[in-house]
């Protein structure tokens, strides 16, 4: 006989399924298979208290998280579409973590200066060009102990190819900046892995 538990499990795990398989039908960007494994092992080591989140899209990643939060723990995101917004907030309810996750609707550059939270776990993923300012907020809101994650970091490969076409050309530059910074500063311990398109794993060093 199914426990309540096992039941509100399995409810959990097909309505993430059918989450994930819309947002991949409709090509909105989600964080990718393995890049969440990842990114799961390092949150079932720190268990935060509090992950700040940039760029929602449909609610997937933050819901993933919400799993490894400690008991009270909760997860800011900050999306700007609006249509995202809506969309994540029903999902969000869907799977029952109203309580855990909390959406700021707007430009990311606009909200995170207005933010004073402390967090342990900072995951980047939002509009590419931007990068370099999301980890100079995120550097200010990182906890000493701190992780700050930055998903899509090489970026179809362009970021360490000898990439320079108009389109993407600001975002390359500003990725590659992004790196720069991470591997140069001394109060971090980066690692490039080469999951997904490419992440960016930044400890804090005491």
């Amino acid at each position: 006989m199914m426990t309540i538990e096992n039941k509100m499990q399995e409810n959990y795990s097909q309505e993430l399924e059918k989450i994930k398989q819309k947002a991949l039908e409709e090509y909105i960007p989600i964080i990718m298979d393995d890049t969440l494994e990842v990114v799961d092992k390092i949150l079932k080591e720190i268990k935060p208290e509090r992950i700040l989140e940039i760029g929602t899209a449909v609610g997937y990643s933050a819901i993933c998280f919400a799993n490894y939060l400690s008991e009270n723990g909760k997860i800011d995101t900050i999306e700007r579409e609006k249509e995202r917004v809506e969309e994540a907030k029903i999902n969000i309810e869907k799977v029952g973590m109203t309580s855990k996750i909390n959406i700021y609707e707007g430009d990311a550059v606009e909200i995170l200066p207005t933010l004073n939270n402390k967090y342990d776990v900072i995951f980047i993923d939002a509009a590419k060009g931007k990068y370099p300012f999301f980890l100079k907020e995120a550097l200010r809101m990182i906890k000493p102990t701190g992780v700050i994650l930055a998903d899509n970091i090489l970026y179809k490969g362009y970021v360490m190819s000898d990439y320079n076409k108009h389109k993407q050309r600001t975002a390359v530059r500003n990725l590659r900046e992004y790196i720069k910074e991470v591997t140069e500063n001394p109060n971090l311990e980066t690692e490039i892995l080469e999951v997904g398109d490419g992440l960016a794993v930044s400890k804090i060093l005491m």
